[in-house]
Protein backbone atom coordinates (compact mmCIF):
# COMPACT_ATOMS: atom_id res chain seq x y z
CA UNK A 1 0.00 0.00 0.00
CA UNK A 2 1.27 3.45 -0.91
CA UNK A 3 1.53 6.14 1.75
CA UNK A 4 0.76 9.79 2.39
CA UNK A 5 2.91 11.75 4.82
CA UNK A 6 0.92 14.67 6.17
CA UNK A 7 3.23 17.10 7.95
CA UNK A 8 2.51 20.55 9.45
CA UNK A 9 4.89 23.31 10.49
CA UNK A 10 4.17 25.76 13.33
CA UNK A 11 6.31 28.80 13.99
CA UNK A 12 5.83 32.33 15.26
CA UNK A 13 8.81 34.63 16.04
CA UNK A 14 9.09 37.07 18.90
CA UNK A 15 8.58 40.24 16.88
CA UNK A 16 10.68 43.24 17.86
CA UNK A 17 9.30 46.54 19.07
CA UNK A 18 10.29 49.83 17.45
CA UNK A 19 13.79 50.24 18.78
CA UNK A 20 15.42 53.61 18.09
CA UNK A 21 19.06 54.61 18.00
CA UNK A 22 18.63 56.46 21.29
CA UNK A 23 17.45 53.25 22.99
CA UNK A 24 20.86 51.66 22.48
CA UNK A 25 22.60 51.27 25.83
CA UNK A 26 19.47 52.30 27.74
CA UNK A 27 16.71 49.83 26.94
CA UNK A 28 17.50 46.10 26.98
CA UNK A 29 14.01 44.76 26.30
CA UNK A 30 13.44 44.29 22.58
CA UNK A 31 10.02 42.70 22.05
CA UNK A 32 6.58 43.98 21.13
CA UNK A 33 4.58 42.06 23.73
CA UNK A 34 1.21 43.43 22.62
CA UNK A 35 1.78 42.48 18.97
CA UNK A 36 3.16 39.05 19.83
CA UNK A 37 0.34 38.21 22.21
CA UNK A 38 -2.37 39.45 19.83
CA UNK A 39 -1.00 37.46 16.86
CA UNK A 40 -0.52 34.25 18.84
CA UNK A 41 -3.96 34.54 20.47
CA UNK A 42 -5.62 35.17 17.10
CA UNK A 43 -3.86 32.32 15.30
CA UNK A 44 -4.45 29.98 18.24
CA UNK A 45 -8.20 30.67 18.13
CA UNK A 46 -8.64 30.69 14.36
CA UNK A 47 -6.19 27.97 13.41
CA UNK A 48 -4.40 25.80 15.96
CA UNK A 49 -7.28 24.95 18.28
CA UNK A 50 -9.78 24.45 15.45
CA UNK A 51 -7.41 22.30 13.39
CA UNK A 52 -6.39 20.23 16.42
CA UNK A 53 -10.05 19.59 17.12
CA UNK A 54 -10.52 18.29 13.57
CA UNK A 55 -7.39 16.10 13.83
CA UNK A 56 -8.64 14.61 17.11
CA UNK A 57 -12.00 13.83 15.51
CA UNK A 58 -10.30 12.10 12.57
CA UNK A 59 -8.10 10.03 14.90
CA UNK A 60 -11.14 9.13 16.98
CA UNK A 61 -12.91 7.90 13.83
CA UNK A 62 -10.01 6.06 12.15
CA UNK A 63 -7.72 5.26 15.08
CA UNK A 64 -4.16 4.23 14.24
CA UNK A 65 -4.95 4.25 10.52
CA UNK A 66 -4.57 8.02 10.47
CA UNK A 67 -1.15 9.56 11.18
CA UNK A 68 0.22 13.13 11.04
CA UNK A 69 3.45 14.86 11.99
CA UNK A 70 4.21 18.29 13.46
CA UNK A 71 7.31 20.44 13.76
CA UNK A 72 6.87 23.27 16.27
CA UNK A 73 9.78 25.67 16.79
CA UNK A 74 11.05 26.25 20.31
CA UNK A 75 10.22 29.94 20.00
CA UNK A 76 6.63 29.11 19.03
CA UNK A 77 6.36 26.76 22.00
CA UNK A 78 7.64 29.52 24.29
CA UNK A 79 4.99 31.90 23.01
CA UNK A 80 2.22 29.34 23.24
CA UNK A 81 3.18 28.65 26.84
CA UNK A 82 3.06 32.39 27.53
CA UNK A 83 -0.01 33.46 25.61
CA UNK A 84 -2.05 30.35 24.71
CA UNK A 85 -1.29 27.42 27.07
CA UNK A 86 -4.52 25.75 25.98
CA UNK A 87 -2.85 25.06 22.62
CA UNK A 88 -0.01 23.19 24.35
CA UNK A 89 -2.61 21.11 26.21
CA UNK A 90 -4.37 20.43 22.91
CA UNK A 91 -1.14 19.14 21.34
CA UNK A 92 -0.43 17.01 24.41
CA UNK A 93 -3.80 15.32 23.91
CA UNK A 94 -2.83 14.63 20.29
CA UNK A 95 0.52 13.22 21.41
CA UNK A 96 -1.29 10.82 23.74
CA UNK A 97 -3.25 9.29 20.83
CA UNK A 98 -0.14 7.61 19.42
CA UNK A 99 -1.03 8.85 15.93
CA UNK A 100 1.03 12.05 16.01
CA UNK A 101 4.78 12.36 15.60
CA UNK A 102 6.71 15.47 16.68
CA UNK A 103 9.86 16.28 14.70
CA UNK A 104 13.03 18.07 15.76
CA UNK A 105 14.27 21.36 14.35
CA UNK A 106 16.39 24.29 15.50
CA UNK A 107 15.00 25.81 18.69
CA UNK A 108 15.18 29.32 17.21
CA UNK A 109 13.86 28.44 13.75
CA UNK A 110 17.22 29.85 12.70
CA UNK A 111 19.61 29.75 9.75
CA UNK A 112 22.46 28.54 11.96
CA UNK A 113 22.97 25.35 9.91
CA UNK A 114 24.55 27.62 7.28
CA UNK A 115 27.02 29.13 9.72
CA UNK A 116 28.18 27.03 12.67
CA UNK A 117 27.86 23.26 13.19
CA UNK A 118 28.45 23.50 16.96
CA UNK A 119 25.73 26.10 17.48
CA UNK A 120 23.47 24.18 15.10
CA UNK A 121 23.91 21.01 17.17
CA UNK A 122 23.31 22.88 20.44
CA UNK A 123 20.04 24.39 19.19
CA UNK A 124 18.76 21.07 17.88
CA UNK A 125 19.54 19.34 21.17
CA UNK A 126 17.75 22.09 23.09
CA UNK A 127 14.69 21.65 20.87
CA UNK A 128 14.83 17.88 21.32
CA UNK A 129 14.71 18.32 25.08
CA UNK A 130 11.76 20.73 24.79
CA UNK A 131 9.75 18.23 22.73
CA UNK A 132 10.52 15.45 25.19
CA UNK A 133 9.55 17.66 28.14
CA UNK A 134 6.21 18.76 26.66
CA UNK A 135 5.10 15.77 24.58
CA UNK A 136 7.07 12.80 25.89
CA UNK A 137 8.64 11.98 22.53
CA UNK A 138 12.27 11.65 21.49
CA UNK A 139 12.35 12.99 17.90
CA UNK A 140 13.99 10.68 15.36
CA UNK A 141 13.27 12.75 12.25
CA UNK A 142 14.63 16.23 11.59
CA UNK A 143 13.09 19.15 9.77
CA UNK A 144 15.40 22.14 9.25
CA UNK A 145 14.20 25.74 9.18
CA UNK A 146 12.24 26.41 5.97
CA UNK A 147 13.24 22.91 4.77
CA UNK A 148 16.78 24.23 4.14
CA UNK A 149 18.99 21.34 3.07
CA UNK A 150 22.31 20.55 1.42
CA UNK A 151 24.56 17.50 1.32
CA UNK A 152 26.68 18.92 4.14
CA UNK A 153 23.70 19.91 6.30
CA UNK A 154 22.29 16.40 5.83
CA UNK A 155 25.60 14.88 6.90
CA UNK A 156 25.62 17.10 10.01
CA UNK A 157 22.07 15.99 10.83
CA UNK A 158 23.10 12.33 10.45
CA UNK A 159 25.96 12.96 12.90
CA UNK A 160 23.35 14.05 15.46
CA UNK A 161 21.76 10.60 15.28
CA UNK A 162 18.67 11.30 13.17
CA UNK A 163 17.47 8.58 10.81
CA UNK A 164 15.56 10.80 8.38
CA UNK A 165 15.10 14.41 7.30
CA UNK A 166 12.48 16.40 5.41
CA UNK A 167 13.29 18.76 2.55
CA UNK A 168 11.92 20.24 -0.67
CA UNK A 169 11.43 18.25 -3.87
CA UNK A 170 13.04 21.04 -5.90
CA UNK A 171 12.87 20.65 -9.67
CA UNK A 172 16.46 21.80 -10.28
CA UNK A 173 17.69 19.09 -7.89
CA UNK A 174 15.47 16.20 -8.98
CA UNK A 175 15.42 16.88 -12.70
CA UNK A 176 13.33 14.07 -14.23
CA UNK A 177 13.01 12.22 -10.90
CA UNK A 178 9.81 12.23 -8.86
CA UNK A 179 9.61 13.50 -5.27
CA UNK A 180 7.25 10.59 -4.51
CA UNK A 181 10.01 8.20 -3.41
CA UNK A 182 12.37 7.88 -0.48
CA UNK A 183 15.92 9.13 -1.12
CA UNK A 184 19.10 9.36 0.95
CA UNK A 185 21.92 11.80 1.68
CA UNK A 186 24.86 11.83 -0.74
CA UNK A 187 27.52 12.09 2.00
CA UNK A 188 25.91 9.73 4.51
CA UNK A 189 23.39 7.33 2.93
CA UNK A 190 22.13 6.31 6.39
CA UNK A 191 20.13 9.55 6.48
CA UNK A 192 16.91 9.02 4.54
CA UNK A 193 15.17 11.95 2.84
CA UNK A 194 11.47 12.64 2.44
CA UNK A 195 10.89 15.18 -0.34
CA UNK A 196 7.96 17.56 -0.38
CA UNK A 197 5.55 17.29 -3.29
CA UNK A 198 5.33 21.05 -3.73
CA UNK A 199 2.58 21.05 -6.34
CA UNK A 200 0.07 19.09 -4.28
CA UNK A 201 1.14 20.83 -1.06
CA UNK A 202 0.74 24.29 -2.57
CA UNK A 203 -2.64 23.36 -4.02
CA UNK A 204 -3.89 23.23 -0.44
CA UNK A 205 -1.80 25.93 1.24
CA UNK A 206 -1.82 28.65 -1.44
CA UNK A 207 -4.42 27.92 -4.12
CA UNK A 208 -7.30 26.45 -2.13
CA UNK A 209 -9.43 29.62 -2.02
CA UNK A 210 -8.13 31.21 -5.24
CA UNK A 211 -11.20 31.64 -7.43
CA UNK A 212 -8.97 32.40 -10.40
CA UNK A 213 -7.33 28.98 -10.21
CA UNK A 214 -8.42 26.60 -12.95
CA UNK A 215 -8.99 23.80 -10.41
CA UNK A 216 -11.11 25.89 -8.04
CA UNK A 217 -12.90 24.70 -5.98
CA UNK A 218 -10.61 22.04 -4.52
CA UNK A 219 -12.55 19.18 -2.95
CA UNK A 220 -11.39 16.06 -1.13
CA UNK A 221 -12.71 13.97 -4.04
CA UNK A 222 -10.71 15.96 -6.59
CA UNK A 223 -7.55 15.72 -4.49
CA UNK A 224 -7.98 11.95 -4.06
CA UNK A 225 -8.49 11.70 -7.84
CA UNK A 226 -5.10 13.32 -8.42
CA UNK A 227 -3.49 10.85 -6.03
CA UNK A 228 -5.10 7.96 -7.85
CA UNK A 229 -3.68 9.12 -11.20
CA UNK A 230 -0.07 9.06 -9.96
CA UNK A 231 2.28 6.41 -11.33
CA UNK A 232 1.59 3.16 -9.51
CA UNK A 233 5.29 2.72 -8.74
CA UNK A 234 5.47 5.96 -6.75
CA UNK A 235 5.55 4.99 -3.09
CA UNK A 236 4.88 8.07 -0.95
CA UNK A 237 3.35 11.51 -1.39
CA UNK A 238 4.67 14.04 1.12
CA UNK A 239 2.26 16.89 1.84
CA UNK A 240 4.19 19.48 3.87
CA UNK A 241 2.37 22.74 4.73
CA UNK A 242 2.11 25.51 7.35
CA UNK A 243 -0.48 24.70 9.99
CA UNK A 244 -1.75 28.29 9.72
CA UNK A 245 -3.14 27.21 6.34
CA UNK A 246 -6.15 26.02 8.29
CA UNK A 247 -8.15 29.00 9.49
CA UNK A 248 -5.57 31.78 9.02
CA UNK A 249 -4.17 31.76 5.49
CA UNK A 250 -7.27 29.96 4.27
CA UNK A 251 -10.16 31.27 6.36
CA UNK A 252 -12.81 29.05 7.88
CA UNK A 253 -15.35 30.46 5.40
CA UNK A 254 -13.32 29.00 2.51
CA UNK A 255 -14.28 25.48 3.58
CA UNK A 256 -10.73 24.47 4.49
CA UNK A 257 -11.74 22.66 7.68
CA UNK A 258 -14.44 20.71 5.83
CA UNK A 259 -11.79 19.71 3.29
CA UNK A 260 -9.45 18.47 6.05
CA UNK A 261 -12.27 16.58 7.77
CA UNK A 262 -13.36 14.82 4.59
CA UNK A 263 -9.93 14.06 3.10
CA UNK A 264 -8.95 10.88 5.01
CA UNK A 265 -12.27 9.12 4.44
CA UNK A 266 -12.32 9.96 0.73
CA UNK A 267 -8.72 8.75 0.34
CA UNK A 268 -9.46 5.47 2.15
CA UNK A 269 -12.55 4.81 0.02
CA UNK A 270 -11.17 5.83 -3.39
CA UNK A 271 -7.44 5.03 -3.36
CA UNK A 272 -4.93 2.51 -2.05
CA UNK A 273 -3.10 5.15 -0.02
CA UNK A 274 -2.64 5.07 3.77
CA UNK A 275 -1.33 7.72 6.18
CA UNK A 276 2.06 7.22 7.85
CA UNK A 277 4.44 9.33 9.95
CA UNK A 278 7.89 10.29 8.60
CA UNK A 279 9.67 7.80 10.90
CA UNK A 280 7.35 4.97 9.76
CA UNK A 281 8.00 5.75 6.09
CA UNK A 282 11.77 5.89 6.70
CA UNK A 283 11.61 2.54 8.49
CA UNK A 284 9.41 0.76 5.93
CA UNK A 285 10.74 2.01 2.58
CA UNK A 286 14.13 1.66 0.95
CA UNK A 287 15.74 4.71 -0.71
CA UNK A 288 15.77 4.43 -4.49
CA UNK A 289 18.91 6.61 -4.82
CA UNK A 290 20.92 9.45 -3.37
CA UNK A 291 20.23 13.05 -4.33
CA UNK A 292 23.07 15.52 -4.81
CA UNK A 293 22.50 18.97 -3.32
CA UNK A 294 25.85 20.79 -3.21
CA UNK A 295 24.19 24.16 -2.59
CA UNK A 296 21.42 24.76 -0.04
CA UNK A 297 17.79 24.57 -1.11
CA UNK A 298 14.59 25.58 0.70
CA UNK A 299 10.85 25.58 0.10
CA UNK A 300 10.67 29.35 -0.56
CA UNK A 301 9.45 30.93 -3.82
CA UNK A 302 10.14 29.67 -7.34
CA UNK A 303 13.91 29.47 -6.98
CA UNK A 304 13.77 27.20 -3.90
CA UNK A 305 16.98 28.81 -2.64
CA UNK A 306 18.13 31.05 0.24
CA UNK A 307 17.49 34.44 -1.31
CA UNK A 308 14.35 34.95 0.77
CA UNK A 309 16.64 35.36 3.82
CA UNK A 310 20.12 36.10 2.43
CA UNK A 311 19.42 37.67 -0.94
CA UNK A 312 20.62 41.23 -0.40
CA UNK A 313 23.39 43.15 1.38
CA UNK A 314 21.17 44.17 4.28
CA UNK A 315 20.34 40.56 5.13
CA UNK A 316 23.92 39.32 4.74
CA UNK A 317 25.30 42.14 6.88
CA UNK A 318 22.80 41.49 9.69
CA UNK A 319 23.36 37.73 9.47
CA UNK A 320 27.16 38.00 9.66
CA UNK A 321 27.12 40.51 12.52
CA UNK A 322 24.73 38.35 14.52
CA UNK A 323 26.88 35.22 14.25
CA UNK A 324 30.12 37.11 14.87
CA UNK A 325 28.93 37.10 18.50
CA UNK A 326 28.64 33.30 18.74
CA UNK A 327 31.89 32.59 20.61
CA UNK A 328 31.32 35.32 23.15
CA UNK A 329 27.67 34.40 23.77
CA UNK A 330 28.61 30.78 24.42
CA UNK A 331 30.82 31.85 27.33
CA UNK A 332 27.89 33.60 29.03
CA UNK A 333 25.40 31.86 31.31
CA UNK A 334 23.21 34.92 31.92
CA UNK A 335 19.60 33.83 31.35
CA UNK A 336 18.48 37.05 29.65
CA UNK A 337 21.42 37.01 27.22
CA UNK A 338 20.75 33.37 26.36
CA UNK A 339 17.05 34.08 25.77
CA UNK A 340 17.72 37.11 23.57
CA UNK A 341 20.34 35.14 21.65
CA UNK A 342 17.73 32.49 20.81
CA UNK A 343 15.04 34.97 19.83
CA UNK A 344 17.30 37.20 17.70
CA UNK A 345 18.30 34.21 15.54
CA UNK A 346 14.80 33.59 14.16
CA UNK A 347 14.91 33.50 10.36
CA UNK A 348 11.90 35.85 10.21
CA UNK A 349 14.06 38.86 11.14
CA UNK A 350 16.04 38.36 7.93
CA UNK A 351 12.96 37.56 5.89
CA UNK A 352 11.46 40.93 6.87
CA UNK A 353 14.52 42.58 5.24
CA UNK A 354 13.91 40.89 1.89
CA UNK A 355 13.57 43.11 -1.16
CA UNK A 356 12.28 40.29 -3.36
CA UNK A 357 8.77 39.85 -4.67
CA UNK A 358 7.52 36.36 -3.90
CA UNK A 359 5.10 34.21 -5.82
CA UNK A 360 4.17 32.58 -2.52
CA UNK A 361 5.13 35.32 -0.11
CA UNK A 362 1.67 36.55 0.82
CA UNK A 363 1.34 34.31 3.86
CA UNK A 364 4.65 35.52 5.27
CA UNK A 365 3.98 39.18 4.48
CA UNK A 366 0.71 38.84 6.37
CA UNK A 367 2.69 38.70 9.63
CA UNK A 368 5.34 41.30 8.69
CA UNK A 369 5.30 44.24 11.15
CA UNK A 370 7.46 46.52 8.98
CA UNK A 371 6.50 48.78 6.10
CA UNK A 372 9.82 48.40 4.27
CA UNK A 373 12.82 46.04 4.34
CA UNK A 374 15.04 49.00 5.23
CA UNK A 375 12.98 49.76 8.30
CA UNK A 376 13.30 46.10 9.32
CA UNK A 377 17.08 46.24 8.87
CA UNK A 378 17.57 49.46 10.85
CA UNK A 379 15.36 48.27 13.68
CA UNK A 380 17.12 44.91 13.90
CA UNK A 381 20.59 46.43 13.77
CA UNK A 382 19.72 48.88 16.56
CA UNK A 383 18.65 45.96 18.72
CA UNK A 384 21.75 43.99 17.74
CA UNK A 385 23.98 46.95 18.68
CA UNK A 386 22.53 47.04 22.18
CA UNK A 387 22.79 43.26 22.48
CA UNK A 388 26.47 43.43 21.41
CA UNK A 389 27.21 45.97 24.15
CA UNK A 390 25.67 43.65 26.74
CA UNK A 391 27.54 40.63 25.42
CA UNK A 392 30.87 42.47 25.44
CA UNK A 393 30.27 43.60 29.01
CA UNK A 394 29.60 40.04 30.20
CA UNK A 395 32.32 38.25 28.22
CA UNK A 396 35.46 40.14 29.34
CA UNK A 397 37.87 37.31 28.59
CA UNK A 398 37.07 37.24 24.90
CA UNK A 399 35.89 40.80 24.70
CA UNK A 400 39.20 42.16 26.03
CA UNK A 401 41.23 40.95 23.07
CA UNK A 402 38.51 42.07 20.67
CA UNK A 403 38.37 45.44 22.39
CA UNK A 404 42.15 45.82 22.20
CA UNK A 405 42.07 44.91 18.51
CA UNK A 406 39.26 47.39 18.01
CA UNK A 407 41.10 50.13 19.90
CA UNK A 408 44.27 49.40 17.94
CA UNK A 409 42.36 49.90 14.73
CA UNK A 410 40.80 53.11 16.07
CA UNK A 411 44.24 54.41 17.12
CA UNK A 412 45.65 53.59 13.70
CA UNK A 413 42.79 55.43 12.05
CA UNK A 414 43.30 58.41 14.36
CA UNK A 415 47.06 58.42 13.62
CA UNK A 416 46.36 58.44 9.91
CA UNK A 417 43.91 61.28 10.40
CA UNK A 418 46.38 63.26 12.51
CA UNK A 419 49.10 62.78 9.86
CA UNK A 420 46.65 63.97 7.24
CA UNK A 421 45.77 67.06 9.27
CA UNK A 422 49.45 67.79 10.05
CA UNK A 423 50.28 67.68 6.34
CA UNK A 424 47.35 69.97 5.63
CA UNK A 425 48.45 72.32 8.42
CA UNK A 426 52.01 72.46 7.07
CA UNK A 427 50.67 73.24 3.62
CA UNK A 428 48.47 76.02 4.98
CA UNK A 429 51.34 77.49 7.03
CA UNK A 430 53.58 77.43 3.98
CA UNK A 431 50.91 79.23 1.95
CA UNK A 432 50.41 81.80 4.69
CA UNK A 433 54.19 82.50 4.83
CA UNK A 434 54.31 83.05 1.09
CA UNK A 435 51.35 85.45 1.26
CA UNK A 436 52.96 87.45 4.07
CA UNK A 437 56.28 87.53 2.21
CA UNK A 438 54.63 88.86 -0.93
CA UNK A 439 52.68 91.49 1.02
CA UNK A 440 55.93 92.92 2.48
CA UNK A 441 57.95 92.99 -0.81
CA UNK A 442 59.36 96.35 -2.30
CA UNK A 443 57.11 96.01 -5.28
CA UNK A 444 54.13 96.25 -3.01
CA UNK A 445 55.56 99.29 -1.22
CA UNK A 446 56.23 101.11 -4.55
CA UNK A 447 52.75 100.31 -5.69
CA UNK A 448 51.35 101.78 -2.49
CA UNK A 449 53.50 104.93 -2.97
CA UNK A 450 52.27 105.36 -6.51
CA UNK A 451 48.68 104.95 -5.43
CA UNK A 452 49.17 107.50 -2.66
CA UNK A 453 50.94 110.02 -4.97
CA UNK A 454 48.41 109.85 -7.73
CA UNK A 455 45.67 111.96 -6.10
CA UNK A 456 48.19 114.76 -5.30
CA UNK A 457 49.17 115.04 -8.98
CA UNK A 458 45.55 115.29 -9.94
CA UNK A 459 45.04 118.02 -7.33
CA UNK A 460 47.99 120.05 -8.76
CA UNK A 461 46.65 119.81 -12.25
CA UNK A 462 43.30 120.96 -11.03
CA UNK A 463 44.84 123.98 -9.30
CA UNK A 464 46.77 124.92 -12.39
CA UNK A 465 43.67 124.68 -14.47
CA UNK A 466 41.91 127.00 -12.05
CA UNK A 467 44.62 129.61 -12.37
CA UNK A 468 44.37 129.60 -16.12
Amino acid sequence: MRTICLYFQIHQPFRLKRYRFFNIGNDHYYYDDFLNESIVARVAERSYLQANKVIRQIIKEYGSQFKVAFSISGIALDQLQLYAPEVIESFQKLANTGSVEFLAETYSHSLVALKCKEEFTRQVEEHRQKIKELFGQEPRVFRNTELIYSDQIGADVADMGFTAMLTEGARHVLGWKSPNYLYCNAKNPRLKLLLRNFRMSDDISFRFSNKGWSEFPLTAEKFAGWLKKLDKKEETVNIFIDYETFGEHQWMESGIFEFLTALPGVIYRNTNFSFKTPSEIAANLLPISTINVPYPISWADEERDLTAWLGNELQVDAFNKLYSLTDMVNTISDEKIRKDWKYLQASDHFYFMSTKFFSDGASQAYFNPYETPYEAYINYMNVLSDFSIRVNALAPGIAASDEIAGLTQVIAEKDALISKYESELKRMRSTKTKIESVSKSPAKVSAKSRKTASPKKEKTKSTKAGKK
